[in-house]
Order: structure tokens, then sequence, then C-alpha cells
């Protein structure tokens, strides 16, 4: 199951790719990079979700290993 973060990053990449696309339709130099800057950032966040969430589940799974 996805956490927030996860959900936040892949959003903000999402929200990033929208930006970039229409700064290039536009030929906004400043909304393009916007949009590259956003995705980056979902790119990090996605990842430190993934990070937790793995984390959480190795100790879930030691948690039961001990107590059977």
């Amino acid at each position: 199951m996805w956490n927030r973060d996860e959900v936040e990053g892949k959003a903000d990449r999402a929200k990033g790719k929208t930006k970039e696309a229409a700064g290039k339709l536009t030929d906004d130099e400043r909304l393009r990079n916007e949009g590259e800057a956003d995705q980056a950032e979902g790119e990090v966040e996605e990842a430190f979700g993934k990070g937790r969430r793995r984390v959480g589940e190795a100790i879930k799974d030691i948690g039961s290993k001990i107590g059977r």
C-alpha cells in the first residue's frame, strides 16, 4: 500500500509533466523549467516514500518472525 509521500510524489510528477507540456506549447521557458523542477521534486519524494514503506515492511516482517 502506498504511503502519503509516494502519493504526493506521483501527484507532483504529474503536475510537473503538465506544466512542462504547457510551457513547451506556449514557448514559456519559465513554466517549462518549473515543470521540470516539480517532476524532480516528485521523483525524490516518491523514492523517499518507497524507502520508508520498505523499511516499515522489513520491520513488520522481523516482528512477525520474532513473534513465532
